[in-house]
């Protein structure tokens, strides 16, 4: 399988140091599906167990009326003299009563996720920061950046102030999508404010390193919306916030250089992740007509065969369906239609004596009014009355 190649870029000058093959994580298919999945449940394992108090809507001072007052047989408070007298208590659909269903510290709040579809989520997102559709479909600005992956040199690793982080951002145009950031900084609504979360911050460009960046972490670490990410402990939270695909990262060279060694290739397993293979789709290509229809294919397929429709092998009785009878005997229109001319000419003849010589006036008139009569039809017709009636 031949890999596409990405060129690592020297954070000081923008030169070319040299020209690597992508890792072939990249080139797993993006299942949007498995990514989601695997967020919304490993998001679910950071809850802490809460409850309620379980006399919680249960300490008022009330009891039932019984049956024969016209009032609901939920309990009611004593209270004489105030406007809580006679009001409902303890149950869910009262006020200050308990709650329908209590949260219990023993609830299911934490999900398992397989090993295998942990690892088919992490690599889909690792083959997405490399499609620059769906990193601008989730909102980076990044317009201007020269390459996707973006990789630097391992020398980027020993910057240790946040101005010349800042300065390696500008200067490769990623510092649009930290703008980004700081625009949209808004605080908090509700209690959050008081729980040390005041503001809520967009994410931006995430780093991601080897060990031996400790000093490039610290100089990020202050700049708005900016992360960064050890390619040893890479997790899904951070390589698709939100369960969307399409984060906006940078690598190192080396940490790039690490991925192949995690994930390995299609053929053979990684060193990190044993007995793992990267997912791959059945098919190659997804045009499936343009396959079916090959010469290839279509000079090795059997022939088409014909299948005779349930209303063909059914027997009609021609005596009654005209289709039929006209495949048996083609002539068959034609002598019907001679049949009924001869009735009408056998039932003017039977006719001829019961009429008298007004009533043969009067046949030839309404002969002459049909239209739909042929003309020599009509002559031996006016012939027969002439003749019946000279007699």
């Amino acid at each position: 399988m031949v890999r596409p190649t990405v060129t690592v870029l020297n954070h000081e000058n923008q030169e070319v140091i040299k020209e690597v093959r992508l890792p072939s994580v990249f080139a797993t298919p993006i299942r949007n599906d498995i990514v989601h999945f695997v967020h919304y449940n490993l998001a679910r394992n950071s809850q802490q167990a809460h409850g309620v108090d379980p006399r919680a809507g249960m300490k008022h001072s009330a009891e039932s009326w019984g049956t024969g007052r016209a009032v609901a047989r939920v309990p009611r408070v004593g209270g004489s003299g105030t406007s809580r007298n006679g009001q409902g208590a303890f149950a869910n659909s009262c006020r200050k009563g308990r709650m329908a269903f209590p949260l219990k510290t023993w609830r299911r709040w934490h999900r398992k996720v397989n090993l295998r579809q942990r690892r088919h989520a992490l690599a889909s997102a690792i083959a997405a920061t490399s499609v620059p559709a769906l990193v601008m479909a989730r909102g980076h600005r990044i317009s201007q950046v020269s390459q996707f992956p973006l990789v630097l040199g391992d020398a980027v690793g020993q910057i240790s102030k946040t101005k010349d982080a800042v300065a390696v951002l500008k200067k490769f145009n990623i510092y649009q999508d930290v703008e980004r950031c700081i625009d949209a900084k808004k605080v908090r609504a509700g209690n959050g404010q008081l729980r040390n979360r005041k503001y809520k911050l967009r994410r931006g460009p995430l780093f991601v390193v080897n060990d031996e960046s400790d000093l490039f972490v610290r100089a990020l670490r202050n700049i708005p919306g900016v992360s960064t990410l050890n390619v040893n402990q890479l997790n899904i939270s951070h390589l698709a916030p939100g369960g969307q695909v399409g984060r906006f990262v940078v690598y190192t060279a080396s940490a790039l250089a690490a991925l192949e060694k995690q994930f390995g290739s299609f053929k053979a397993p990684g060193s990190v992740r044993k007995n793992y293979l990267l997912h791959r789709t059945v098919l190659s290509s997804s045009d499936i007509s343009g396959l079916i229809n090959s010469d290839a294919i279509q000079r090795v397929l059997r022939a088409k065969k014909t299948t005779k429709k349930i209303h063909d092998i059914q027997k009609k009785n021609p005596l009654r369906n005209k289709a039929m009878m006209k495949k048996l005997n083609p002539f068959a229109p034609i002598l019907k239609e001679q049949k009924k001319t001869l009735k009408k000419i056998v039932k003017v003849k039977a006719t001829r004596k019961a009429f008298t010589k007004k009533g043969g006036l009067m046949i030839t008139k309404t002969l002459e009014s049909i239209g739909d009569l042929q003309e020599k039809q009509v002559d031996e017709y006016k012939d027969l009355v002439r003749r019946t009636t000279v007699q």
